[in-house]
């Protein structure tokens, strides 16, 4: 698209694309939710949105990705990027930001089918979103987060550099859980793959950069 060239943009890594996805995308998306995301007796997200009923999840899917496009401004964006490994879509990669030429920071977040969890591909597609930041958009600091009872996504991010930034206390399924903040400083990330982007220069302005 002439007028939107996010959707141009790519990320590309040894073993994965990232890309805002397209419509085909987010029907695989809802596949891969549907196929199941962590056990049933853990919820990873603050928000449990993987409890919806199966009817109803491919709709949520689908309608909360278009909202994401649609609530898109230069001041307060979020690239939810599609990941897909071998041609299928197996996941869900974002970065987002507000007031970022001020801020220089994003905030980072993921899921991945449970059939493609264990093999690596959770830190290369946060290191593909992280290398858009700090190379692709000069970011200064990413934060994130992982509940403590998710080992999976704390071992990424210690992986990728990220350091402890206190804790915080949630409702989760009605049960208190606590989670921990990470913060990434430019200079403490080293990108374990290679990373290629394809298509920036032309959607620097919708990230408020000219």
């Amino acid at each position: 698209m002439r007028h939107w060239p996010l959707l141009n943009m790519r990320l590309i890594t040894p073993r994965l694309e990232l890309r805002i996805p397209s419509l085909d995308d987010l029907d695989e998306l809802a596949d891969r939710a549907l196929e199941g995301v962590h056990a049933p007796d853990l919820m990873p997200f603050g928000v449990p949105w993987t409890d919806a009923p199966a009817d109803e999840l491919p709709g949520d899917i689908i309608r909360f990705h278009l909202g994401v496009i649609s609530r898109w401004r230069p001041e307060r964006w979020c690239c939810n990027f599609a990941v897909v490994h071998r041609g299928r879509v197996v996941g869900i990669q974002d970065v987002s930001a507000s007031d970022f030429p001020v801020t220089r920071e994003v905030h980072t977040g993921s899921w991945l089918g449970r059939a493609h969890q264990g093999d690596g591909l959770g830190t290369e597609m946060r290191a593909a979103a992280l290398h858009l930041a700090f190379a692709g958009l000069g970011a200064q600091t990413a934060v994130s987060g992982a509940f403590l009872d998710n080992p999976a996504s704390l071992a990424v991010s210690g992986k990728l550099g990220y350091r402890p930034d206190g804790l915080s206390v949630h409702q989760v399924r009605g049960q208190r859980a606590v989670q921990q903040r990470l913060r990434l400083d430019r200079d403490g990330f080293t990108g374990p793959v290679p990373v290629e982007i394809h298509g920036l220069q032309p959607c620097l302005p919708h990230f408020g950069l000219r």
